[in-house]
Protein backbone atom coordinates (compact mmCIF):
# COMPACT_ATOMS: atom_id res chain seq x y z
CA UNK A 1 0.00 0.00 0.00
CA UNK A 2 1.34 3.20 -1.08
CA UNK A 3 1.92 6.11 1.40
CA UNK A 4 -0.39 8.55 0.98
CA UNK A 5 0.93 12.46 0.35
CA UNK A 6 0.52 13.96 3.80
CA UNK A 7 -1.50 17.39 2.86
CA UNK A 8 -2.42 19.96 4.90
CA UNK A 9 -5.21 22.54 5.03
CA UNK A 10 -6.15 25.64 3.95
CA UNK A 11 -8.72 28.27 5.79
CA UNK A 12 -10.09 30.98 3.76
CA UNK A 13 -10.99 33.70 6.24
CA UNK A 14 -12.60 36.71 5.85
CA UNK A 15 -11.25 39.14 8.04
CA UNK A 16 -13.89 41.51 7.80
CA UNK A 17 -14.29 45.54 6.91
CA UNK A 18 -11.19 47.19 8.67
CA UNK A 19 -12.67 47.32 12.84
CA UNK A 20 -10.28 44.03 14.03
CA UNK A 21 -13.19 43.34 16.50
CA UNK A 22 -15.56 42.28 13.53
CA UNK A 23 -13.56 39.47 12.54
CA UNK A 24 -15.29 35.91 13.98
CA UNK A 25 -14.16 33.90 16.73
CA UNK A 26 -13.26 31.50 14.45
CA UNK A 27 -11.23 33.45 12.48
CA UNK A 28 -8.99 34.36 15.17
CA UNK A 29 -8.65 31.12 16.25
CA UNK A 30 -7.55 29.93 12.86
CA UNK A 31 -5.39 32.67 12.71
CA UNK A 32 -3.67 31.91 15.84
CA UNK A 33 -3.49 27.85 15.46
CA UNK A 34 -1.95 28.83 11.92
CA UNK A 35 1.69 27.52 10.58
CA UNK A 36 1.69 30.08 7.37
CA UNK A 37 -0.31 33.59 7.36
CA UNK A 38 -1.18 34.88 3.71
CA UNK A 39 -2.68 38.32 3.78
CA UNK A 40 -4.18 40.85 1.68
CA UNK A 41 -3.60 44.76 2.05
CA UNK A 42 -7.19 45.49 3.20
CA UNK A 43 -6.33 42.85 6.28
CA UNK A 44 -5.77 44.88 9.47
CA UNK A 45 -2.39 44.18 10.52
CA UNK A 46 -3.79 44.02 13.98
CA UNK A 47 -4.42 40.11 12.82
CA UNK A 48 -0.94 39.48 12.52
CA UNK A 49 -0.13 39.98 15.94
CA UNK A 50 -2.41 37.04 17.31
CA UNK A 51 0.09 34.81 14.65
CA UNK A 52 2.36 32.06 16.41
CA UNK A 53 5.67 33.46 16.71
CA UNK A 54 6.98 30.98 14.77
CA UNK A 55 4.42 31.58 11.93
CA UNK A 56 5.82 32.63 8.65
CA UNK A 57 3.78 35.59 7.69
CA UNK A 58 3.16 36.20 4.03
CA UNK A 59 2.11 39.18 2.42
CA UNK A 60 0.37 39.47 -1.16
CA UNK A 61 -0.98 43.00 -1.04
CA UNK A 62 -3.65 43.39 -3.85
CA UNK A 63 -4.03 47.72 -3.34
CA UNK A 64 -6.05 48.89 -6.12
CA UNK A 65 -4.09 51.21 -8.92
CA UNK A 66 -0.79 49.88 -7.82
CA UNK A 67 1.44 46.84 -8.99
CA UNK A 68 0.96 44.14 -6.77
CA UNK A 69 1.57 40.38 -7.21
CA UNK A 70 -0.88 38.27 -9.21
CA UNK A 71 -3.74 36.34 -8.98
CA UNK A 72 -2.14 33.07 -10.41
CA UNK A 73 1.02 33.51 -7.94
CA UNK A 74 -1.37 33.75 -5.13
CA UNK A 75 -2.82 30.53 -6.14
CA UNK A 76 0.87 28.94 -6.61
CA UNK A 77 2.01 30.23 -3.05
CA UNK A 78 -1.23 28.65 -1.94
CA UNK A 79 -0.49 25.17 -3.20
CA UNK A 80 3.22 25.08 -2.68
CA UNK A 81 2.32 26.05 1.16
CA UNK A 82 -0.45 23.93 2.09
CA UNK A 83 1.09 20.75 -0.14
CA UNK A 84 3.98 20.84 2.80
CA UNK A 85 1.23 19.65 5.33
CA UNK A 86 1.21 22.97 7.03
CA UNK A 87 -2.07 25.00 8.36
CA UNK A 88 -2.22 27.72 6.17
CA UNK A 89 -4.55 30.78 6.74
CA UNK A 90 -5.57 32.68 4.09
CA UNK A 91 -6.79 36.65 5.08
CA UNK A 92 -9.26 38.12 3.03
CA UNK A 93 -10.28 41.34 3.63
CA UNK A 94 -14.28 41.28 3.99
CA UNK A 95 -15.80 38.41 3.01
CA UNK A 96 -13.78 35.78 0.45
CA UNK A 97 -16.79 34.70 -1.16
CA UNK A 98 -18.44 38.48 -1.69
CA UNK A 99 -15.70 40.03 -4.53
CA UNK A 100 -12.98 38.60 -2.84
CA UNK A 101 -11.63 35.48 -5.52
CA UNK A 102 -12.11 33.52 -2.34
CA UNK A 103 -14.05 30.90 -4.71
CA UNK A 104 -11.04 30.87 -7.56
CA UNK A 105 -8.83 30.05 -4.70
CA UNK A 106 -11.42 27.39 -3.73
CA UNK A 107 -11.40 25.85 -7.08
CA UNK A 108 -7.30 25.56 -7.13
CA UNK A 109 -7.71 23.50 -3.63
CA UNK A 110 -10.58 21.25 -4.53
CA UNK A 111 -9.41 20.51 -7.94
CA UNK A 112 -6.06 19.18 -6.61
CA UNK A 113 -8.06 17.16 -3.41
CA UNK A 114 -6.57 19.36 -0.53
CA UNK A 115 -8.67 20.29 2.42
CA UNK A 116 -10.06 23.32 3.22
CA UNK A 117 -12.53 25.31 5.38
CA UNK A 118 -14.43 28.76 4.31
CA UNK A 119 -14.89 31.10 6.98
CA UNK A 120 -17.47 33.42 6.15
CA UNK A 121 -16.40 37.66 7.36
CA UNK A 122 -18.26 40.53 8.05
CA UNK A 123 -18.16 42.06 3.76
CA UNK A 124 -17.28 45.83 3.91
CA UNK A 125 -20.14 45.69 1.12
CA UNK A 126 -23.08 46.11 4.51
CA UNK A 127 -20.69 46.86 7.73
CA UNK A 128 -19.19 50.32 6.38
CA UNK A 129 -22.32 51.79 5.65
CA UNK A 130 -23.65 50.56 8.94
CA UNK A 131 -20.84 52.71 10.42
CA UNK A 132 -21.62 55.60 8.28
CA UNK A 133 -25.13 54.82 9.73
CA UNK A 134 -26.60 54.14 6.43
CA UNK A 135 -29.37 51.31 6.62
CA UNK A 136 -29.24 49.27 3.09
CA UNK A 137 -32.48 48.39 3.39
CA UNK A 138 -35.60 50.35 5.34
CA UNK A 139 -39.59 49.82 5.02
CA UNK A 140 -40.07 53.35 3.98
CA UNK A 141 -37.38 53.71 1.01
CA UNK A 142 -36.66 49.98 -0.44
CA UNK A 143 -36.79 46.30 0.15
CA UNK A 144 -34.06 45.76 -2.19
CA UNK A 145 -30.25 45.89 -2.65
CA UNK A 146 -27.63 45.03 -4.85
CA UNK A 147 -24.35 44.48 -5.15
CA UNK A 148 -21.89 45.35 -7.86
CA UNK A 149 -18.29 45.62 -8.28
CA UNK A 150 -16.34 48.14 -10.43
CA UNK A 151 -13.45 45.74 -10.38
CA UNK A 152 -14.63 43.13 -12.85
CA UNK A 153 -12.25 40.13 -14.65
CA UNK A 154 -10.29 42.16 -16.82
CA UNK A 155 -10.30 39.25 -19.21
CA UNK A 156 -13.83 39.73 -20.29
CA UNK A 157 -14.35 40.79 -23.58
CA UNK A 158 -17.42 42.89 -22.23
CA UNK A 159 -19.30 43.52 -19.17
CA UNK A 160 -21.72 41.82 -17.40
CA UNK A 161 -23.39 44.28 -15.69
CA UNK A 162 -26.91 45.20 -16.89
CA UNK A 163 -27.15 48.62 -16.32
CA UNK A 164 -30.41 48.97 -17.19
CA UNK A 165 -31.93 46.37 -14.72
CA UNK A 166 -30.06 47.24 -11.68
CA UNK A 167 -30.92 50.97 -12.08
CA UNK A 168 -34.23 50.00 -11.97
CA UNK A 169 -34.40 46.52 -10.22
CA UNK A 170 -32.51 47.26 -6.83
CA UNK A 171 -33.32 50.26 -4.40
CA UNK A 172 -30.03 50.33 -2.71
CA UNK A 173 -27.23 50.04 -5.10
CA UNK A 174 -23.63 49.34 -3.33
CA UNK A 175 -20.56 49.29 -5.35
CA UNK A 176 -17.38 48.02 -4.23
CA UNK A 177 -13.75 48.41 -5.58
CA UNK A 178 -15.20 51.43 -7.90
CA UNK A 179 -13.28 54.42 -6.81
CA UNK A 180 -11.30 54.65 -10.20
CA UNK A 181 -14.60 53.77 -12.21
CA UNK A 182 -16.86 56.62 -10.31
CA UNK A 183 -16.97 58.65 -13.31
CA UNK A 184 -17.93 55.37 -15.65
CA UNK A 185 -20.90 54.53 -13.25
CA UNK A 186 -22.49 57.59 -12.56
CA UNK A 187 -22.66 58.07 -16.19
CA UNK A 188 -24.17 54.37 -16.63
CA UNK A 189 -26.70 55.07 -13.74
CA UNK A 190 -27.38 58.64 -15.55
CA UNK A 191 -27.86 57.06 -18.97
CA UNK A 192 -30.25 54.50 -17.72
CA UNK A 193 -32.94 56.37 -15.95
CA UNK A 194 -31.62 57.49 -12.24
CA UNK A 195 -32.70 60.89 -11.54
CA UNK A 196 -29.80 63.02 -10.81
CA UNK A 197 -31.09 64.15 -7.66
CA UNK A 198 -30.08 60.47 -6.15
CA UNK A 199 -28.70 60.42 -3.01
CA UNK A 200 -25.15 59.36 -2.81
CA UNK A 201 -22.52 57.98 -0.14
CA UNK A 202 -18.84 57.25 -0.56
CA UNK A 203 -17.43 55.79 2.80
CA UNK A 204 -13.61 55.67 2.83
CA UNK A 205 -11.54 53.80 5.23
CA UNK A 206 -14.90 52.64 6.84
CA UNK A 207 -14.38 50.88 10.23
CA UNK A 208 -11.77 52.44 10.98
CA UNK A 209 -10.75 55.63 13.17
CA UNK A 210 -9.81 57.41 9.86
CA UNK A 211 -13.21 56.99 8.11
CA UNK A 212 -14.81 59.74 6.11
CA UNK A 213 -18.00 60.12 5.03
CA UNK A 214 -18.94 62.70 1.53
CA UNK A 215 -22.50 62.90 0.94
CA UNK A 216 -23.56 64.19 -2.51
CA UNK A 217 -26.08 63.50 -5.28
CA UNK A 218 -25.66 61.29 -8.31
CA UNK A 219 -25.08 64.96 -10.62
CA UNK A 220 -22.80 66.44 -8.68
CA UNK A 221 -20.87 63.71 -6.86
CA UNK A 222 -17.83 63.19 -9.40
CA UNK A 223 -16.73 66.89 -8.49
CA UNK A 224 -17.21 67.01 -4.83
CA UNK A 225 -14.73 63.51 -4.94
CA UNK A 226 -12.12 65.62 -6.30
CA UNK A 227 -12.59 68.90 -4.42
CA UNK A 228 -12.50 66.59 -1.49
CA UNK A 229 -9.79 64.64 -2.02
CA UNK A 230 -11.88 61.49 -1.18
CA UNK A 231 -10.14 57.86 -2.63
CA UNK A 232 -9.80 54.31 -2.40
CA UNK A 233 -10.45 52.13 -0.32
CA UNK A 234 -14.19 53.03 -0.40
CA UNK A 235 -17.96 52.11 -0.58
CA UNK A 236 -20.25 53.95 -2.89
CA UNK A 237 -24.01 53.69 -1.78
CA UNK A 238 -26.71 54.80 -3.85
CA UNK A 239 -30.24 55.46 -3.16
CA UNK A 240 -32.69 57.24 -1.33
CA UNK A 241 -31.56 55.21 2.36
CA UNK A 242 -28.47 57.32 2.19
CA UNK A 243 -30.94 60.08 3.52
CA UNK A 244 -30.61 58.53 6.56
CA UNK A 245 -27.59 59.28 7.61
CA UNK A 246 -28.48 62.60 9.30
CA UNK A 247 -30.04 60.92 11.69
CA UNK A 248 -28.43 57.48 12.24
CA UNK A 249 -25.09 58.49 11.95
CA UNK A 250 -23.10 57.28 15.20
CA UNK A 251 -19.72 56.20 14.85
CA UNK A 252 -18.09 59.45 13.14
CA UNK A 253 -19.45 61.33 16.44
CA UNK A 254 -17.54 59.46 18.92
CA UNK A 255 -16.01 62.34 21.32
CA UNK A 256 -12.20 61.46 19.85
CA UNK A 257 -13.38 60.71 16.66
CA UNK A 258 -10.28 61.68 14.06
CA UNK A 259 -7.72 62.22 16.44
CA UNK A 260 -3.99 60.32 16.28
CA UNK A 261 -2.98 60.18 20.07
CA UNK A 262 0.18 58.49 20.69
CA UNK A 263 0.58 56.01 23.95
CA UNK A 264 3.82 56.39 25.51
CA UNK A 265 3.51 53.75 28.28
CA UNK A 266 5.41 50.80 28.11
CA UNK A 267 3.65 48.04 25.51
CA UNK A 268 2.39 46.16 28.12
CA UNK A 269 0.47 48.77 29.90
CA UNK A 270 -0.64 50.41 26.72
CA UNK A 271 -3.11 47.89 25.79
CA UNK A 272 -5.78 49.12 28.25
CA UNK A 273 -5.20 53.23 27.73
CA UNK A 274 -4.99 52.11 23.48
CA UNK A 275 -8.33 50.59 24.40
CA UNK A 276 -9.91 53.39 26.05
CA UNK A 277 -9.27 55.61 23.40
CA UNK A 278 -9.95 53.56 20.39
CA UNK A 279 -13.37 53.35 21.92
CA UNK A 280 -14.03 57.23 22.08
CA UNK A 281 -13.48 57.29 18.55
CA UNK A 282 -9.24 57.98 18.42
CA UNK A 283 -6.46 56.17 16.36
CA UNK A 284 -4.02 54.96 19.43
CA UNK A 285 -0.78 55.12 18.35
CA UNK A 286 1.33 52.87 20.39
CA UNK A 287 5.14 54.12 20.79
CA UNK A 288 6.27 52.61 24.00
CA UNK A 289 9.44 54.13 25.26
CA UNK A 290 10.07 52.30 28.56
CA UNK A 291 10.42 48.65 29.04
CA UNK A 292 9.38 46.76 32.37
CA UNK A 293 11.34 43.54 33.19
CA UNK A 294 12.01 41.74 36.31
CA UNK A 295 15.14 42.17 38.25
CA UNK A 296 18.39 39.78 37.64
CA UNK A 297 19.01 39.28 41.43
CA UNK A 298 15.97 38.74 43.52
CA UNK A 299 18.31 37.68 46.86
CA UNK A 300 17.50 41.45 48.25
CA UNK A 301 13.66 40.68 47.88
CA UNK A 302 13.65 37.10 49.12
CA UNK A 303 15.37 37.97 52.13
CA UNK A 304 12.36 40.47 52.89
CA UNK A 305 9.68 38.73 52.11
CA UNK A 306 11.24 35.54 54.33
CA UNK A 307 10.75 38.51 57.65
CA UNK A 308 7.67 40.18 55.83
CA UNK A 309 6.30 39.81 59.86
CA UNK A 310 9.17 42.47 60.91
CA UNK A 311 7.80 44.99 58.78
CA UNK A 312 4.47 47.23 59.85
CA UNK A 313 4.22 49.14 56.86
CA UNK A 314 4.68 47.90 53.21
CA UNK A 315 4.01 50.29 50.50
CA UNK A 316 3.36 49.71 47.14
CA UNK A 317 4.00 52.68 44.93
CA UNK A 318 3.00 51.12 41.13
CA UNK A 319 0.82 48.62 39.49
CA UNK A 320 4.59 46.94 38.49
CA UNK A 321 5.60 46.81 42.20
CA UNK A 322 2.65 45.19 42.85
CA UNK A 323 2.92 42.80 40.27
CA UNK A 324 6.75 41.52 40.25
CA UNK A 325 6.67 41.64 44.32
CA UNK A 326 3.26 38.70 44.27
CA UNK A 327 6.17 37.06 41.57
CA UNK A 328 8.63 37.12 43.38
CA UNK A 329 5.86 35.82 46.66
CA UNK A 330 4.66 32.87 44.62
CA UNK A 331 8.02 31.77 43.58
CA UNK A 332 8.97 31.55 47.28
CA UNK A 333 5.50 29.14 48.22
CA UNK A 334 3.97 31.83 49.37
CA UNK A 335 0.93 34.21 48.89
CA UNK A 336 -1.23 36.95 50.25
CA UNK A 337 -1.59 35.49 53.30
CA UNK A 338 1.49 36.62 54.16
CA UNK A 339 1.13 39.64 54.50
CA UNK A 340 -1.52 39.00 56.86
CA UNK A 341 0.17 41.01 59.60
CA UNK A 342 1.34 43.81 57.57
CA UNK A 343 -0.37 47.39 57.18
CA UNK A 344 -0.54 48.45 53.21
CA UNK A 345 -0.31 51.35 51.22
CA UNK A 346 -0.82 51.43 47.67
CA UNK A 347 -0.47 55.10 45.82
CA UNK A 348 -2.95 55.66 43.11
CA UNK A 349 -6.08 53.92 42.30
CA UNK A 350 -4.95 51.66 39.47
CA UNK A 351 -2.16 50.00 42.34
CA UNK A 352 -5.09 50.13 44.76
CA UNK A 353 -7.55 48.34 42.12
CA UNK A 354 -4.43 45.66 41.42
CA UNK A 355 -3.71 44.76 45.18
CA UNK A 356 -7.56 43.79 45.46
CA UNK A 357 -7.34 41.62 42.46
CA UNK A 358 -4.67 39.71 45.02
CA UNK A 359 -6.48 39.32 47.77
CA UNK A 360 -5.15 42.39 49.83
CA UNK A 361 -7.34 45.45 50.65
CA UNK A 362 -4.85 48.44 51.13
CA UNK A 363 -5.24 49.93 54.56
CA UNK A 364 -4.82 53.56 53.21
CA UNK A 365 -4.71 55.06 49.59
CA UNK A 366 -3.62 58.91 49.49
CA UNK A 367 -6.35 61.30 48.38
CA UNK A 368 -2.69 62.44 46.20
CA UNK A 369 0.29 61.23 45.37
CA UNK A 370 3.00 63.56 46.15
CA UNK A 371 5.37 62.93 48.74
CA UNK A 372 4.11 65.57 51.24
CA UNK A 373 0.41 64.20 51.05
CA UNK A 374 1.02 60.80 51.38
CA UNK A 375 3.60 61.26 54.17
CA UNK A 376 0.97 63.66 56.28
CA UNK A 377 -1.86 60.58 55.73
CA UNK A 378 0.67 57.88 57.19
CA UNK A 379 1.67 60.12 59.82
CA UNK A 380 -1.63 60.08 60.91
CA UNK A 381 -1.54 56.13 60.64
CA UNK A 382 1.25 56.45 63.25
CA UNK A 383 3.53 55.57 60.68
CA UNK A 384 6.44 57.69 63.05
CA UNK A 385 9.30 55.11 63.93
CA UNK A 386 7.52 52.38 62.09
CA UNK A 387 9.77 49.68 59.87
CA UNK A 388 8.44 49.86 56.53
CA UNK A 389 9.01 48.26 53.36
CA UNK A 390 8.99 49.98 49.75
CA UNK A 391 9.06 47.02 46.61
CA UNK A 392 9.82 49.54 43.69
CA UNK A 393 11.55 50.28 40.57
CA UNK A 394 15.20 49.43 40.70
CA UNK A 395 15.75 53.54 39.48
CA UNK A 396 13.49 55.99 41.29
CA UNK A 397 12.99 59.33 43.01
CA UNK A 398 14.05 58.72 46.93
CA UNK A 399 12.01 61.58 48.23
CA UNK A 400 9.62 59.63 49.38
CA UNK A 401 11.88 56.93 51.60
CA UNK A 402 14.05 60.22 52.27
CA UNK A 403 11.07 61.90 54.31
CA UNK A 404 9.65 58.86 55.77
CA UNK A 405 13.34 58.49 57.37
CA UNK A 406 13.41 62.22 58.24
CA UNK A 407 10.08 60.99 60.66
CA UNK A 408 12.12 58.52 61.91
CA UNK A 409 11.00 55.71 60.25
CA UNK A 410 12.95 53.45 59.31
CA UNK A 411 12.94 52.14 55.48
CA UNK A 412 13.94 49.43 53.32
CA UNK A 413 13.97 50.09 49.46
CA UNK A 414 14.12 46.70 47.24
CA UNK A 415 13.70 46.75 43.70
CA UNK A 416 11.62 44.69 42.59
CA UNK A 417 11.55 45.03 38.53
CA UNK A 418 14.09 47.33 36.32
CA UNK A 419 13.05 50.04 33.55
CA UNK A 420 14.97 50.51 30.30
CA UNK A 421 13.77 53.32 27.36
CA UNK A 422 12.17 51.25 24.51
CA UNK A 423 12.43 52.59 21.24
CA UNK A 424 9.94 51.87 18.70
CA UNK A 425 9.65 53.24 14.99
CA UNK A 426 10.52 56.86 15.68
CA UNK A 427 11.24 57.98 12.47
CA UNK A 428 7.42 56.82 11.62
CA UNK A 429 6.37 59.09 14.29
CA UNK A 430 8.59 61.90 13.06
CA UNK A 431 7.08 61.55 9.63
CA UNK A 432 3.76 61.56 11.10
CA UNK A 433 4.21 64.59 12.85
CA UNK A 434 5.57 66.72 10.28
CA UNK A 435 2.42 65.84 8.29
CA UNK A 436 0.33 67.30 10.96
CA UNK A 437 -1.07 63.88 11.09
CA UNK A 438 -0.53 63.60 14.82
CA UNK A 439 -3.32 65.21 17.34
CA UNK A 440 -1.97 64.84 20.99
CA UNK A 441 0.90 62.81 22.88
CA UNK A 442 0.51 61.61 26.21
CA UNK A 443 3.02 61.05 28.85
CA UNK A 444 2.74 58.95 32.28
CA UNK A 445 5.60 59.04 33.82
CA UNK A 446 9.05 61.44 33.88
CA UNK A 447 10.59 58.29 32.12
CA UNK A 448 7.86 58.42 29.87
CA UNK A 449 8.96 62.02 28.86
CA UNK A 450 12.89 61.74 29.09
CA UNK A 451 12.97 58.35 26.70
CA UNK A 452 10.87 60.08 24.05
CA UNK A 453 12.87 63.21 23.81
CA UNK A 454 16.29 61.20 24.03
CA UNK A 455 14.56 59.08 21.08
CA UNK A 456 14.07 61.81 18.95
CA UNK A 457 17.46 63.41 20.26
CA UNK A 458 19.00 60.37 18.38
CA UNK A 459 17.39 61.56 14.93
CA UNK A 460 18.77 64.76 15.60
CA UNK A 461 15.44 66.47 16.23
CA UNK A 462 14.51 68.79 18.81
CA UNK A 463 11.39 67.45 20.48
CA UNK A 464 9.73 70.80 21.74
CA UNK A 465 10.45 72.54 18.31
CA UNK A 466 8.80 68.67 16.71
CA UNK A 467 5.71 68.79 19.25
CA UNK A 468 5.26 72.79 18.93
CA UNK A 469 1.75 72.24 17.36
CA UNK A 470 0.40 69.36 19.05
CA UNK A 471 -1.42 69.38 22.38
CA UNK A 472 0.44 67.63 25.31
CA UNK A 473 -1.43 65.48 27.91
CA UNK A 474 0.72 64.42 31.45
CA UNK A 475 -0.58 61.74 33.71
CA UNK A 476 0.30 64.74 36.96
CA UNK A 477 2.46 67.94 37.82
CA UNK A 478 5.60 65.72 38.36
CA UNK A 479 5.21 64.67 35.18
CA UNK A 480 3.90 67.70 33.71
CA UNK A 481 7.41 69.37 35.18
CA UNK A 482 9.76 67.52 33.21
CA UNK A 483 7.75 68.19 30.17
CA UNK A 484 7.97 71.73 30.37
CA UNK A 485 11.64 71.65 31.49
CA UNK A 486 12.04 70.36 27.69
CA UNK A 487 10.07 73.52 26.26
CA UNK A 488 6.99 71.60 25.58
CA UNK A 489 3.56 73.47 26.65
CA UNK A 490 1.11 71.03 28.62
CA UNK A 491 -2.38 71.13 27.97
CA UNK A 492 -3.72 68.52 30.18
CA UNK A 493 -3.05 67.43 33.96
CA UNK A 494 -5.87 65.72 34.99
CA UNK A 495 -6.92 66.38 38.75
CA UNK A 496 -6.37 62.50 39.75
CA UNK A 497 -3.52 60.94 38.36
CA UNK A 498 -4.87 58.24 37.08
CA UNK A 499 -5.22 56.54 33.35
CA UNK A 500 -9.05 56.76 33.73
CA UNK A 501 -8.85 60.56 34.53
CA UNK A 502 -6.55 61.00 31.77
CA UNK A 503 -8.82 59.57 29.42
CA UNK A 504 -11.83 61.51 30.95
CA UNK A 505 -9.70 64.90 30.94
CA UNK A 506 -8.97 64.24 26.89
CA UNK A 507 -12.67 64.08 25.96
CA UNK A 508 -13.19 67.19 27.88
CA UNK A 509 -10.26 69.12 26.42
CA UNK A 510 -11.68 68.68 22.67
CA UNK A 511 -15.40 68.93 23.97
CA UNK A 512 -14.58 72.30 24.30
Amino acid sequence: MKDKMIKGILYLIGAGPGDPKLITLRGKECIQSADVLIYDYLANPIFLSWANPKAEIIYVGKKGGTDHIQQEEINELILQKVSTGKKIARLKGGDPFIFGRGGEEAEILADQGIPFEIIPGITSAIAVPAYAGIPLTHRRFTSTVAFITGHEDPTKERSNINWEKITTGAGTLVFLMSMARLPHIVAQLHKNGLSPHTPVAIIQWGTRPRQKTLVADLQSVVKRVSEEGVGAPSIIVVGDVVQLRDKLQWFEKRPLFGKTIVVTRARAQSSIFSQKLSELGALPIEFPTIRVFGCKDYKLLHEAINRLASYQWIIFTSVNGVDFFFQQLHTLGKDSRSLGNNQVCAIGPETASFLRQKGIIPDYVPPEYQAESIIAGLLKLGVKGAKILIPRAAVARDILPEKLKEQGASVTVVPVYETLPDEGDTANIIDLIQEKKITMVTFTSTSTVKNFAAAFQKHNKNVSELLKEVDIACIGPICAREAEALGLKVHIIPKDYTIAALTDNIVLYYQK
